[in-house]
């Protein structure tokens, strides 16, 4: 089988260090694995707005597409729904979610005007496209009208250092781990941390500040911002339980991190964490703060389980990686 040639866009890397950048870094470190890929690098600018929106109005409609052009390779990837218009080289378009059409409100008036525009033709422009979950794959055919054959389900993965062995962080406190905007529902989370019986523990949230004002204070709320992934391991490790009552989601990777280090762990009841998480985690109704506090105390007075860490034992990158290649073949025809 002939090398296949891919160009790939990490600009994500710039921009951001959350979940998409991790799932970027470890989906090209795992194709560079792979023995019949061979990946090319794009990358525009930083995380600056002035930045992002020459990246949105420039880079992908005009720059991006006549590179992967003259360079001559065989596809082009973009692993987030930021991509060309049109493109002379055979596009794969990966979807994480489709949070901006299902909810607006939780976007600024840029990422809202630009996506509900785009998308459709970004969806119609593509060769392939892969979705994370089954559940992004019904949005996909749902809210933007592609058709299911064109569809490939390729789920997020969990890195190595994600695991049952090792250091554990000291304290006694549940831990959250999200970007701090409105659809990850750290208000109601916090609610229901006062409301619960915990003996006194914190709540220590782990995310960078995104967008929409997102504020959680509290006596016991410690706000540690942006860590390493061998940091966040360890507190994963160390936590009495994890908390992850997003509104809305395509996946919930930390969900799945979370069971790869054997934390027991409280979640939104969303289809595409049930997915991956039935019967390994605790479920809850996301808009209920007493739910959440019962669920926090359930989680809270269990152990760690091997149970959980086998469950995210499945999700490995250089499945992702393979699965992903299959992709590249199918829409270089």
């Amino acid at each position: 089988m002939t090398t296949l040639r891919v160009g790939i866009d990490v600009s994500a890397l710039a921009q951001t260090r959350a979940g998409t950048a991790r799932h970027v870094r470890e989906l090209t470190a795992a194709l560079d694995r792979e023995p019949e890929v061979e990946l090319r690098r794009y990358s525009f600018g930083g995380g600056s707005r002035p930045t992002a929106a020459i990246r949105d109005a420039v880079w992908y409609p005009a720059v991006l597409p006549v590179k992967a052009a003259r360079d001559g390779v065989d596809v082009l990837h973009c692993p987030t729904f930021r991509a060309p218009l049109r493109s002379r080289v055979p596009l794969v378009v990966t979807f994480h979610d489709l949070a901006v059409l299902r909810h607006p409100e939780a976007f600024n008036r840029w990422t809202r005007r630009y996506s509900k525009l785009t998308l459709p033709q970004i969806a119609d422009a593509a060769a392939a496209l892969i979705a994370v979950s089954e559940f992004t794959k019904r949005e996909l055919i749902e809210l933007l009208g592609v058709p299911d054959e064109k569809v490939t389900v390729v789920p997020n993965a969990v890195a190595p250092v994600f695991r049952l062995d090792g250091p554990a962080s000291e304290g006694d406190y549940v831990l959250a781990v999200s970007t701090l905007e409105p659809r990850k529902n750290l208000a109601t989370l916090a609610s229901a941390f006062e409301r619960a019986d915990l003996d006194g523990c914190e709540l220590r949230i782990v995310g960078a500040h995104g967008w929409g004002g997102v504020t959680v204070n509290g006596s016991r709320i410690r706000q540690l911002g942006f860590v390493p992934d061998e940091e966040l391991a360890r507190l994963y490790r160390g936590a009495r339980c994890v908390a992850y009552v997003s509104r809305y989601e395509g996946f919930g990777l930390p969900v799945l991190e979370a069971l790869a280090c054997g934390a027991p762990v409280v979640t939104a009841d969303l289809p595409p964490i049930r997915e991956f998480a039935d019967g390994a985690a605790i479920t809850v109704d996301p808009v209920d703060p007493d739910a959440i506090a019962a669920g926090l105390e359930q989680a809270a007075a269990s152990t760690p389980s091997a149970h959980q860490a086998e469950a995210a034992s499945r999700y490995g990158w250089p499945e992702a990686a393979a699965a992903t290649a299959a992709v590249y073949r199918q829409a270089a025809g």
